[in-house]
């Protein structure tokens, strides 16, 4: 059995209210590509799995890259890189397409006004709205951060500027010497724009 069939297996049941919620269907060909991401992901666009990113709304094209990053080592996680081996090149641009169209979640922290103060202070010796441009909304090769889960935040910032990441180089290199204070401060900042 398949990556895909068995986490797809383990997905199938009674859809929850949130499931329900989902904003449109995915086309066929995709629905049950879509169902084994919302095991994780959430069916209303609000994760389920800690760490998970939010991926509804996220720009169509970054989605695209990362999904091909997993299939080509350029990126590790345990759960994505063996899902995204076993989809094509045309499924992964349909996953792309769908989730980029889904209205991004209502999901916000609050931040202090000294990890604010921190985080903006980090922004602008980073120079990270030339990138994520203005509000953090980004644009198709660099991702939304605004509203982005804290936990993921957290994560991602960590595993680039310990290395663990590999395909973010300049994103790397501006976090490289971050305390872990600062990603903290970042991510809830980032989290609660």
């Amino acid at each position: 059995m398949s990556v895909f069939a068995a986490v797809l297996a383990l997905s199938v049941g009674h859809p929850t209210n949130a499931q329900q919620a989902a904003a449109t269907p995915p086309p066929p060909e995709i629905a049950d590509k879509v169902q084994l991401c919302a095991s994780c992901h959430g069916a209303d666009g609000k994760p389920v799995v800690e760490k998970v990113p939010i991926i509804f709304g996220q720009h169509m094209f970054y989605l695209l890259t990362e999904l091909k990053d997993y299939r080509a080592g350029r990126r590790a996680n345990e759960t994505m890189a063996p899902i995204a081996a076993e989809l094509s090149d045309d499924e992964m641009k349909a996953l792309a397409t769908y989730f980029a169209a889904q209205p991004w979640p209502n999901y916000s922290e609050v931040t202090s006004p000294e990890d604010s103060a921190r985080a903006q202070s980090l922004a602008v010796e980073g120079q990270c709205t030339q990138c994520h441009l203005g509000g953090m909304l980004g644009d198709s090769r660099n991702p939304r951060l605004n509203h982005q889960k804290v936990d993921y935040l957290t994560q991602t910032i960590t595993d680039l500027r310990d290395g663990a990441r590999k395909n973010a180089a300049a994103m790397a290199a501006i976090v490289k010497d971050w305390s872990d204070a600062d990603i903290a401060a970042m991510s809830h900042y980032l989290a609660g724009l």
